[in-house]
């Protein structure tokens, strides 16, 4: 009886651990804030967090705290809330050219043919790596705020449709979208 009990908690807490090692967090950016309240400054601690599952799930979150660990933390769950899903192709790239926007950020992207890899820098990069995306080109414009350009990469990821969805939009079935 005993030894079922216990095999029984060992499944469940492989699943609990299958669940946790699917999902994968970067911290992109952490920088100490003040705050000037009537005794002084108050020091505080801001972290920008890419949350994604490599397999077309990807997320970016936000945590204030008073130290790091618990603002990374607060960001992780901020991210986890705000996932949106990609569409991604059979080469791991995106169906067609995109532009997103997010604060002073644009963010440019282009498909790319399978062994281009991941051409993009600093924020957008690590989003489209934790998407799932491998081979795509993109390009940051204006701004060079992390958290504004990861923003705008989720802006564009979520503007992304597939063929499918098209046709399923018009009403018709997918050989005759180009009729």
């Amino acid at each position: 009886m005993a030894e079922q009990q216990q095999r029984r908690n060992s499944k469940k807490g492989s699943r609990t651990k299958e669940k946790e090692v699917e999902w994968q967090e970067r911290v992109v950016q952490i920088r100490r804030v003040t705050k000037v309240v009537k005794g002084g400054k108050k020091l505080s601690f801001r972290a920008v967090v890419i949350v994604g599952n490599e397999k077309g799930q990807v997320g970016v979150g936000v945590g204030k705290a008073a130290d790091v660990i618990g603002a990374v933390r607060k960001g992780v769950a901020d991210g986890r809330k705000n996932v949106v899903e990609v569409p991604l192709t059979k080469a791991n790239s995106i169906p067609h050219p995109v532009n997103g926007a997010g604060g002073g950020a644009q963010v440019m992207m282009r498909p790319a043919a399978p062994g281009t890899g991941v051409i993009a820098g600093g924020a957008v990069r690590t989003v489209l790596e934790l998407a799932g995306v491998r081979n795509i080109l993109a390009k940051q414009l204006g701004s060079s705020n992390p958290l504004n350009n990861a923003r705008a990469t989720i802006n564009a990821l979520q503007s992304l449709r597939t063929f499918a969805d098209v046709a399923k939009e018009r009403g018709i079935p997918i050989e005759h979208l180009y009729a």
